[in-house]
């Protein structure tokens, strides 16, 4: 044997020997996929690289954000120690002295301002446990009604609609299995391809075996290339369109009969009002053709099985809720839902959308998918949490709404853990100007974001390869995450950070937890007899079953994968179909002299809502690494903007720059611009902040605006 070759077969020994696997799963979108993390360590230079792993939803597929996960969490700019601000600089100090600072602002702050002076807000991307918690967190130690978070931004307008219109909000209401069976599809504002796409085998698979795909967006996507019939729809105008297709399967006689009369409320205000619409008043509407309109009716009316998915196209405008429940008005009435092959499915957003507005972080939400309206509610968990049912907080206001409280003095400090909201948020340059009123704000995250740079005190957080807990995916699935890389600096998990603070505050007794397991158990006992019941599920069943449906009710319950099979969860076991007029919206944002263009917004694959994360990738970062304006080269003709210029974005709330991208695949009356990036590359710094009244979602895919060269 040569040198080389014995050369060759040390290091690659060496590699072996030197190899450490950790289990984990994607922090990026409500697929959640599994994966593994391998460290290779040659000679004395580590590497790494990740692989999928099977498992019931993403079956070990992985997209380019999962492949580059671990960058951002080794990223040497990681905050690692605790950072307080003094004279306008951060300096680290110790975890003693940073407890000291938040229980003497805390205090001193409610002893002058009241209880409800402090403020949390939350996220959509911590785990059940650590969501859970937060709630508690509010309520108990700080003994503050206000408490909202990032999720409301996301995936409200699909939650309230479920709610109203079934009883119950889970993203899925069947499992992802049926999809490839399913005879047609309506793709109503989603974007899978690029948002999700892991997901895109499933609906690939239903073509194939001759599935009928309608794909709603007034941009062509990678999603709508994959549909039989893209329908490029004016923004804004959805409900109109819902209610046309309705209209002709009500005149072609399409109807479930039995199914509307014996399970559903109001069919009849509803089939007086959409048949009384002319179908010119749709298609002027819309700008979808009658032909293609009726195209859907029929296909949709005629076939045995059925689904709905909606995401963020739809449900992101202040008229959100009701648009979801346009749409849900066509599954209704052909009686596709609660059987084998039809139902609704909202794609959430964040990688823990759906869990994490089930247990507590919601202003209005108790564990469970309680309220925290409902007296029985309120004693079950003041039951739970060893506290007596008049010391637990009545509801406060959601996400935005508590910035305008702090614009208004009313609240005077925030904890933020794990969000941006001065990106994410609409109206993002008031939001900021709100946030440095407060008298103490403190951010638990990763990074120096946009928003903790503002901070008198930010404290860093584990990441997910370190921060063992569950979430619940897409498909209403609860997975457990195993974490077991070493945990970077002094860096804790969000749990222990608010037990600790709950310490120092004088409520250890309620926040004595050792291990996110121990969490989770508490929560089983909190959900028990909820809507969102997991009291059946262990960290011992959900590793050895890869994940549980939920509700499960009990040990031996294997979790529920179809829901309203027999009935809905009103109380009466009806549905609730819904009367939604055209102009429901009362103040739509419409094209004028000064805003001629309608403004749409969304993700691109490589990133992730604000980028702190995925900016933080050196992989991802390369694939885009600015926004960008979308616009059809006939439109920038007439505004004197050639391709691959920077052009000036404005709204009466503000404006961007940012670099054209010609494309014939938008209308020619809207532009497009993802959410990613910040400064003047921020998006939502052009969007209003009028809410829509059920779910208080902002109105971040309909907006209007000019354009100039810059």
């Amino acid at each position: 044997m040569t040198d080389l070759m014995l050369r060759y077969f040390r290091e690659k020994q060496q590699k072996v020997q030197s190899e450490k696997v950790y289990e984990t799963q994607c922090p990026f979108c409500s697929m959640q996929c599994k994966m593994q993390l391998i460290e290779q360590k040659i000679i004395s230079r580590k590497q790494y690289k990740t692989i999928g792993q099977d498992n019931p939803t993403s079956e070990g597929r992985l997209c380019v954000k999962g492949l580059n996960a671990h960058q951002h969490a080794l990223n040497q700019e990681r905050i690692t120690k605790p950072l307080l601000k003094i004279n306008g600089q951060f300096v680290p100090v110790s975890w003693q002295v940073a407890l000291d600072t938040i229980q003497e602002r805390f205090t001193s702050i409610q002893k002058k301002d009241g209880k409800n002076a402090l403020s949390v807000y939350g996220s959509a991307s911590i785990t059940n446990e650590e969501a859970y918690l937060l709630g508690k967190f509010a309520r108990v130690a700080l003994g503050t009604k206000y408490i909202d978070y990032n999720g409301r931004l996301c995936m409200s307008s699909a939650a309230t609609a479920a709610n109203q219109t079934f009883g119950l909000d889970r993203g899925f209401t069947n499992s992802l299995t049926e999809v490839p069976n399913t005879r047609v599809i309506i793709l109503a504002g989603t974007n899978i391809a690029e948002c999700q796409p892991t997901i895109m085998p499933y609906f690939q698979q239903a073509k194939e075996n001759g599935a009928y795909i309608i794909a709603i967006d007034p941009r062509e996507t990678k999603t709508t290339q994959l549909a039989d019939l893209h329908l490029k729809i004016k923004p804004g105008s959805d409900i109109a369109l819902a209610n046309g297709i309705l209209k002709m399967i009500i005149e072609a006689n399409f109807i479930d009969h039995t199914f509307v009369s014996e399970r559903t409320h109001h069919y009849k205000e509803v089939k007086d009002y959409v048949t009384s619409i002319t179908m010119k008043e749709i298609v002027t509407d819309t700008g979808i053709t009658e032909k293609e309109i009726r195209q859907v009716a029929h296909i949709f009316g005629s076939e045995p099985s059925g689904m709905i998915f909606t995401a963020r196209g739809i449900e992101q405008q202040i008229n959100g809720t009701e648009t979801v429940r346009a749409f849900l008005n066509l599954l209704l009435a052909t009686g596709k839902i609660g059987k084998r092959y039809s139902g609704y499915a909202a794609i959430t957003g964040q990688g823990n959308g759906q869990g994490a507005r089930e247990h507590g972080q919601k202003a209005d939400q108790l564990p469970g998918y309680r309220s925290i309206e409902n007296i029985e509610h309120r004693r079950y968990i003041a039951k739970v949490w060893g506290i007596d049912e008049k010391d637990l907080p009545k509801k406060g206001v959601s996400a935005f709404e508590m910035f305008e409280k702090v614009d208004q003095k009313e609240i005077t400090s925030m904890l933020i853990m794990c969000s941006n909201p001065i990106v994410s948020s609409p109206n993002a340059n008031f939001v900021r100007k709100a946030l440095m009123k407060l008298k103490f704000l403190m951010v638990v995250d990763l990074y120096l974001s946009e928003t903790a740079q503002l901070a008198d005190l930010v404290l860093p957080s584990t990441s997910y390869l370190e921060d063992e807990g569950t979430l619940t995916n897409v498909e209403g699935r609860v997975l457990l995450r195993e974490a077991s890389f070493p945990i970077q600096g002094e860096a804790k998990h969000d749990w222990q950070i608010l037990c600790e603070i709950a310490n120092k505050l004088g409520k250890k007794k309620h926040f004595s937890y050792q291990s996110s397991e121990e969490i989770f158990d508490e929560l089983r006992l909190a959900s028990k007899g909820g809507k969102a019941d997991y009291s059946g599920m262990t960290y011992k069943r959900l590793r050895k079953e890869k994940g549980i449906l939920w509700p499960c009710r009990g040990e031996n319950d294997p979790g529920t994968v179809r829901l309203f099979e027999d009935e809905f969860a009103h109380d009466d076991g009806k549905a609730q179909m819904a009367l939604v007029k055209h102009d429901s919206l009362k103040q739509k944002p419409t094209l004028t002299d000064d805003y001629p263009l309608f403004l749409t917004t969304g993700r691109v694959m490589s990133h992730y809502l604000t980028g702190v994360q995925t900016r933080n990738s050196s992989a991802l970062a390369a694939i885009n690494f600015e926004a960008y304006l979308e616009i059809h080269p006939q439109t920038a003709k007439i505004y004197g903007i050639k391709d691959k210029e920077l052009v000036r974005v404005s709204s009466e709330k503000g404006w961007i720059i940012v670099r054209s991208q010609f494309s014939s695949a938008i209308r020619k009356d809207t532009v497009f611009v993802p959410f990613h990036w910040t400064e003047n590359q921020n998006v939502n710094r052009l969007v209003d902040d009028q809410l829509d009244p059920f779910s208080k979602m902002p109105g971040f895919k309909l907006g209007v605006v000019r354009i100039q060269p810059l």
